[in-house]
């Protein structure tokens, strides 16, 4: 129309006239479609894929439930498609983008944390046990230790404080850090709570079991010796001698004697 000195505007307008409205945008738009571009098109197929190989129906409930390959990470996710017939070329970005938009998360390997790093440079109390984990009467040997839970905010050290008579957990503290206030708290609280019952702890009679280790001021409280009585020891690290006592676990692998 162009070439005889029609506009397209001039057209829209008679059209217009009569009763058929059209943008001249539009018109464009259709005379020269928008090309699809080759990664959009990649992106759905990866996506389609993924979802495909994520969710299964359960064949005794008929219910979609995630496969195990729904749990798969990034590198995980990109061998798998490489080795699908037309997708050896997906990209990392490419499988990003549709685990993203799919909801999917794989799932991380936590570093194991070590409660317990000894300090080559401490002074080392001695060994008042012996490895003698027994006791004549409550309130004269302790044994205390603290180990990690994994949670959805991070990792929370709780610390447990047994008296080897009782074989009972006296006192124990949560902490969200392994600072020196996390083995002293539960030591302070259980002997305030042995005074309230009227047993108070004497002087030197009383023999707090802890580990050798430092975690920021752990070791201070292991060399504390003046807190109500308590000879505070820490016990030697390296190889290590069989128990007479036998131990025990408590919560979450929490070792109650060493």
């Amino acid at each position: 129309m162009r070439p005889e000195g029609y506009a397209v505007e001039s057209i829209l307008r008679v059209l217009r006239q009569q009763g058929l409205v059209i943008a001249a945008r539009t018109y464009r738009a259709w005379k020269r479609p928008a090309r699809i571009a080759a990664r959009t098109v990649t992106d759905a197929l990866v996506e389609n894929k993924i979802r495909d190989l994520a969710w299964m129906p359960n064949p005794v409930t008929r219910q979609v439930q995630m496969t195990p390959e729904g749990l798969y990470g990034r590198r995980k996710w990109t061998a798998l498609l490489r080795r699908q017939d037309g997708l050896a070329g997906t990209s990392r970005g490419a499988v990003d983008r549709a685990m993203r938009t799919l909801g999917l998360e794989g799932i991380r390997r936590a570093k194991k944390l070590r409660t317990t790093i000894p300090d080559p440079d401490g002074k080392r109390a001695g060994d008042l046990l012996n490895r003698d984990f027994t006791a004549a009467a409550p309130n004269r040997v302790w044994v205390t230790d603290f180990t990690y839970v994994r949670t959805w905010a991070g990792f929370v050290y709780v610390a447990f404080i047994v008296d080897v008579f009782a074989q009972r957990i006296i006192d124990w503290h949560a902490s969200s850090s392994k600072k020196v206030d996390l083995v002293m708290t539960p030591l302070r609280i259980a002997l305030c709570q042995r005074e309230r019952e009227g047993n108070r702890v004497s002087p030197g009679d009383l023999i707090h079991h802890s580990d050798a280790g430092s975690q920021g001021g752990f070791n201070r409280s292991s060399q504390h010796l003046d807190v109500g009585g308590v000879r505070a020891w820490p016990q030697r690290t390296g190889p290590r001698r069989r128990a007479t006592r036998q131990r025990s676990f408590v919560g979450n692998g929490v070792l109650t004697g060493r």
